[in-house]
C-alpha cells in the first residue's frame, strides 16, 4: 500500500494542475457517480429528454454490405432478480424491454457468449430477440471453451450447436474465436481452436453460410494477435475485437504489463481494412466512475453530456470501427448512449488532445485494472472478487483511501471505506478469507495479480480497523 500511495496526488495540487477553482469542484459533486442498485446519476440529466429514432449512426461491413449500427449491445450483463427459491436469474422482462427500446432507436448489433451471466445469455439474449424479426438483428457469439475439459472437438462441436439452440436462429451472423492470447497464449489458442480442427471447421462453416462473418476476440499475449494477422491472407478474418478506450490508448502496458496499448492494435487492423469491434470502452465502467476531479475536468467541457459519452464518442470516432460494445444493464445506460449515437458527433482533433491530457492526469490514481467481467468468478474459497475490487476502485475514485492517520479527511475516508465494504461484500467473501490458490490469475483477461492485490487490500483493512495505519 505504501508504494501505491507515493504516487497519490492530494486534492489542492491536482486541482492546481487542472487549473480548477471551487467551482469544477462544486461540479464534480453534483454529477459524480453514486453506486447502488442503479448505479448512475450523470446518465439521468439525458433520459429525460426526447431521443430521435431514426437518427442512428451506422457503419458498413465491407465484405457483406451489412449497415451496422455503431452502439452494440454487449449483452455480458444482463440485469438480474432473486427468484422465489433465493436463487439469483436473469430478469428477462427487463431483457426485453432493453431489447425492444435499443431496436426501437436502431441497435441491431447483440453480443453474447456461451460464458456470459453464468451461461445464461445466449438463451435470456435470444429470447428477448426471437420477438422481433430477423432482419432487425445481428447476432455475435463466441466459441467459449475457455475450460480446458472443453477443449476437445465433441466438447467444442456441442458448445457451437448448442449457441444456435440458445439463440433461436439458424445462422450466425458474427463469430468469434474467444479471447485469444489469454493464458499461455499461442499455446492455449492452438489447444483451443487449431489441434482439434475447430477453426478449419468454422472457416467451412463461412462457406456454408451459418456463419456470415468471422473473426477473433483479442485479450493477453500480443505475439498471438500479431500470428494471427499474419494470417490474414489465409483466413480473411471478417473483422476483430479488441479493448479500446481512451485510457488503453496509450496507458495499457502502464495498467498491466499484459495488455496492448490499443493505438498499436487499432493500427495494425486498420493498416489491414479489417473492421474493429471494440469491447470494454467504458473499461467494464470504470471510465463512467473516474475520480471526482475527473469528473469535474470533463463536466467543465461539456456540462450537458454524461462522463461515459466521452468514452464512447473516443472509440466511434475512429472510422475503421464498426461497432462500440457497451453492457447496458439498466435503462439509463441505454438512453444515455442512444443520445451519444443518435446521431454520434465525432471528436475533433482538439478534443482528442484533451482526452489524451485527461488519459494522463487519471494514470496519477492507484485503482486496480478490473473491468468487473467476473471471469475470475467463481473463486473456490467463496471470495467476491470483483465486488471487492470495484469497492476498492470506487473509493480511491471518491477520495476514501487515506494516506495514513494524518490525512485531513481521514476519519470520514475510514468510516466510509469500512462500511461501504461490509455493505458491499458479505464478511464471509472478503478479501481475509484469500489463501493465495492463484486459481483466478489465469481467468484474468486483464492480467491482474488478483490475490496479490487482495493480500494488499486486506492489509489496508485491517491497518484501518486497528487505526494503525
Amino acid at each position: 500500500m505504501e508504494e501505491k500511495n507515493k504516487s497519490y496526488i492530494n486534492r489542492r495540487k491536482f486541482l492546481k494542475r487542472l487549473g480548477m477553482g471551487t467551482t469544477a469542484v462544486s461540479v464534480a459533486a453534483l454529477t459524480g457517480c453514486k453506486h447502488g442498485k442503479n448505479p448512475v446519476t450523470d446518465e439521468n440529466l439525458t433520459a429525460t429528454r426526447v431521443i430521435p429514432k431514426d437518427q442512428m449512426t451506422y457503419r458498413t461491413q465491407p465484405k457483406s454490405g451489412d449497415k451496422v449500427s455503431i452502439l452494440g449491445y454487449g449483452c455480458m450483463r444482463w440485469p438480474t432478480i432473486v427468484n422465489e427459491q433465493g436463487e439469483e436469474v436473469i430478469d428477462q422482462n427487463t431483457v426485453n424491454q432493453l431489447v425492444d427500446t435499443a431496436i426501437e432507436h436502431g441497435v441491431n448489433y447483440f453480443d453474447t457468449s456461451p460464458a456470459y451471466c453464468k451461461g445464461g445469455s445466449e438463451r435470456a439474449t435470444g429470447i428477448a430477440l426471437k420477438r422481433h424479426p430477423r432482419e432487425k438483428f445481428l447476432i455475435a457469439t463466441k466459441l467459449s471453451n475457455f475450460a480446458s475439459s472443453t477443449w476437445s472437438r465433441k466438447k467444442s462441436m456441442e458448445m457451437y450447436y448448442n449457441s444456435f439452440r440458445e439463440l433461436q436462429v439458424d445462422y450466425i451472423d458474427y463469430m468469434l474465436l474467444h479471447a485469444v492470447g489469454m493464458g499461455d497464449g499461442m499455446k492455449r489458442y492452438e489447444a483451443r481452436y487449431i489441434d482439434n480442427g475447430m477453426l478449419d471447421f468454422l472457416l467451412e462453416e463461412r462457406k456454408a453460410g451459418r456463419i456470415r462473418h468471422l473473426g477473433f476476440s483479442y485479450h493477453g499475449d500480443v505475439k498471438v494477435f500479431d500470428h494471427l494477422l499474419a494470417q490474414h491472407d489465409v483466413y480473411q478474418w471478417d473483422f476483430v475485437q479488441i479493448q479500446m478506450n481512451y485510457l488503453d490508448w496509450q496507458h495499457a502496458k502502464e495498467v498491466n504489463r499484459r495488455n496492448t496499448n490499443a493505438e498499436y492494435l487499432y493500427g495494425e487492423l486498420e493498416k489491414r481494412n479489417i473492421p474493429v469491434v471494440i469491447m470494454e470502452p467504458l473499461l467494464g465502467g470504470r471510465l463512467s466512475k473516474v475520480h471526482d476531479h475527473i469528473v469535474a475536468r470533463l463536466k467543465q467541457r461539456e456540462p450537458e453530456r454524461s462522463v461515459a459519452s466521452w468514452a464512447f464518442r473516443f472509440a466511434g470516432t475512429h472510422k475503421g470501427v464498426l461497432t462500440v460494445l457497451s453492457g447496458m444493464t439498466y435503462m439509463e445506460h441505454l438512453l444515455d448512449n442512444l443520445h451519444t449515437f443518435c446521431p454520434l458527433q465525432p471528436l475533433n482533433d482538439e478534443e482528442m488532445q484533451y482526452l489524451y491530457e485527461t488519459a494522463d492526469l487519471m494514470m496519477q490514481y492507484p485503482t486496480i485494472p478490473c473491468n468487473d467481467c467476473k471471469y475470475c468468478m467463481p473463486c473456490p474459497y467463496g471470495l467476491d472478487i470483483p465486488a471487492i475490487l470495484v469497492h476498492y476502485n470506487k473509493c480511491v475514485n471518491e477520495g476514501n483511501v487515506p494516506e495514513d492517520r494524518q490525512a485531513e479527511n481521514y476519519r470520514e475516508a475510514r468510516r466510509a471505506f469500512l462500511v461501504g465494504y461490509d455493505r458491499s461484500v458479505p464478511k464471509l467473501r472478503q478479501a481475509n478469507h484469500c489463501i493465495g490458490c492463484k486459481h483466478c490469475i489465469s481467468h484474468c483477461p486483464q492480467g491482474i495479480n488478483i490475490p496479490k492485490e487482495l493480500q494488499r487490500i486486506d492489509g489496508f483493512v485491517e491497518k484501518l480497523k486497528q487505526g494503525t495505519l
